[in-house]
């Protein structure tokens, strides 16, 4: 996505865990999902239990080891405020030891191993070494008892409001309890417990109440310029999730790369691209992650590995030049091709029954609008725009036209939570944008771009791309800069989404329920700039601020370096 106060630049850019690495890299959370030996030995000896050896070895749903009466395990207190990133909304502090993961501890789940918090619960006990047993247990001195309060009829489903997300954590006489809503909710405590572990060797006395501000906090992954393989993916899916945030938006086309496999186009397809088989692998970790995917197929621009195969699609300009990667929509041989993709990835980026489903259009950056006369420059697409809306009707309109005709083709495959970039919307026209899209807004630094602010009176809700603070753009192309945690920490809210303030609207219109939430976006203009290794390494403080800016609407009690340091703590 280009930039009007840089110079002109190429167009925009199983239940359990497992682990995976990639040769090279740092190794996934999944690979740290068991604490390190040193860390858990320490833990064990803090916490060093007097009663039984017969104890159950983790993961075991055995009944049969209950020593009675339990002896108490034995502890260094934790003292302080729980230590988790991002921090919690709530604690209540309460005189005791706390609770520390302790030998011969186990995570008690009442409901069984059929209900919905089994996969959470066995996650956890991996995570922290603990046994697990299901059923009408006792609970005693040492176990973490995890309990549903709600009607969560169905098993990882996406959550569709912040309430959903909510979890209570109570640490008293030695136990731990782990309340939640829904499933969601318990696996954010699952992580709130991982990360006090790491940070502290466990949880201060005490009762925590937590909740996210922002109902969608998540990363995009550009997919398309520079291939980021399976294992990769699925490192960083586990890294988000242990931070809480919970979409993953996958950018697979573009001019450079068609990144999935295509059964009704294979031509199009790259060399290096994720199998349809990897591709559902990745949206099954996924979904026990409680992450949502937002799958994007950019039109009517960023087409350029499609149209390399199709050049009597490509949009020319009056003097027959070929523009790049943008599609002639005037063309009626274009619609069905892209139709077909749309209806081919939707039918592999599948949702359960009654969860939000996302899809995103794109819409950035067609240069037949970016001409300071399109009319005059595709002379063939202003007669289009004439012909199907009347003498009145403008190129903006015929990309409406064409964005609204692409969502109907997604919402019949039962996409209903449909996006696009802030830059193909437009105004004045005879047509309107679907009223149901949603707002990605990323820039508006060019001249005549709307303001979020209009979108927010007009009633659309506003999605936080600010690229000013959230696009880590590889190369650092057109003055673009590698941004840092400490500025989305000091600086940035979801409020702020275009330049350094926040937007000029009443308070109202700013809520979660209009600005949703923020994604962190990885764009790979200069493919070749860094690493995977590097990538990786680069996005990890500012998704760890960008997790604490989306969950706490309210300044952060911690300065940077002592935020940095607990990241680092908590991190993998």
């Amino acid at each position: 996505m280009s930039n009007p106060m840089r110079p002109p630049r190429a167009p925009r850019p199983s239940a359990s865990p497992r682990p995976l690495t990639t040769p090279g890299t740092r190794p996934s959370p999944a690979a740290r999902a068991a604490l390190p030996a040193a860390a858990l030995a320490g833990a064990l000896l803090l916490a060093g239990c007097s009663g039984s050896a017969d104890t159950e070895p983790p993961g075991s749903t055995s009944a049969k080891m209950n020593p009675s009466p339990a002896a108490t395990p034995s502890w260094a207190p934790v003292t302080g405020k729980p230590q988790v990133v991002p921090a919690v909304r709530e604690f209540h502090q309460a005189d005791g030891r706390g609770w520390r993961p302790s030998k011969g501890a186990r995570v008690v789940v009442p409901a069984g191993e059929k209900s919905n918090v089994a996969d959470e619960a066995q996650r956890m006990a991996n995570d922290l070494g603990l046994g697990l047993v299901y059923g009408d247990q006792e609970v005693r001195p040492g176990d973490v008892e995890v309990k549903l309060t709600g009607d969560n009829s169905d098993n990882n489903v996406p959550v569709k409001s912040a309430a959903d997300e909510a979890y209570t954590l109570t640490a008293a006489g030695a136990k731990l309890t782990l309340t939640a809503p829904t499933d969601a909710g318990i696996f954010y405590g699952t992580r709130t417990v991982k990360q006090a572990v790491r940070a502290a060797g466990g949880l201060p006395e005490g009762a925590i109440q937590d909740r996210p501000d922002r109902p969608q906090r998540g990363m995009s992954l550009d997919n398309a310029r520079k291939p980021f393989s399976q294992n990769w993916i699925e490192a960083r899916l586990r890294e988000i999730a242990d931070l809480k945030l919970n979409q993953f938006q996958l950018h697979f086309s573009d001019d450079q790369g068609f990144r999935i496999q295509s059964d009704t186009h294979p031509e199009i397809v790259s060399p290096d691209h994720l199998s349809k088989a990897q591709v559902r692998q990745i949206i099954a970790l996924a979904r026990t992650l409680h992450i949502s995917v937002v799958p994007e197929l950019d039109s009517p621009g960023h087409l350029g590995a499609v149209l390399d195969h199709y050049p009597d699609l490509q949009l020319r300009n009056a003097r027959g030049r070929v523009i790049s990667g943008a599609i002639d929509i005037s063309n009626p041989k274009s619609a069905p091709l892209i139709d077909s993709l749309l209806k081919e990835m939707a039918e592999l980026f599948t949702n359960p029954k009654g969860a939000p489903a996302y899809w995103h259009l794109g819409g950035d950056e067609y240069q037949a609008l970016m001409a300071s006369s399109p009319a005059t420059s595709y002379p063939q697409l202003a007669r289009a725009a004439q012909k199907k809306y009347g003498s009145r009707g403008t190129i903006e309109d015929l990309t409406t036209g064409w964005l609204n005709d692409r969502q109907k083709t997604v919402e019949a495959k039962g996409k209903n939570r449909v996006e696009a970039w802030n830059d193909g919307f437009f105004t004045g026209g005879v047509v309107s944008a679907d009223k149901n899209r949603m707002v990605d807004y990323w820039t508006g630094k060019e001249a005549g771009k709307r303001d979020p602010a209009d979108f927010l009176r007009e009633g659309r809700d506003v999605m936080n791309f600010n690229d000013e603070y959230l696009y880590y753009v590889l190369g650092e192309p057109n003055q673009f800069v590698y941004p840092t945690g400490q500025r989305i920490y000091e600086s940035w809210t979801p409020r702020v989404i275009r330049g350094t303030r926040p937007v000029a609207v009443p308070a109202g219109m700013t809520g979660p329920d209009r600005i949703p939430g923020a994604r962190f976006a990885i764009w790979c203009d200069r493919a070749q700039a860094q690493t995977v290794q590097q990538v990786a390494a680069g996005i990890r403080l500012p998704l760890a601020a960008l997790a604490q800016k989306t969950w706490d609407p309210r300044t952060p009690a911690l300065s940077w370096s002592d935020f940095k340091a607990l990241a680092n703590r908590t991190g993998q």
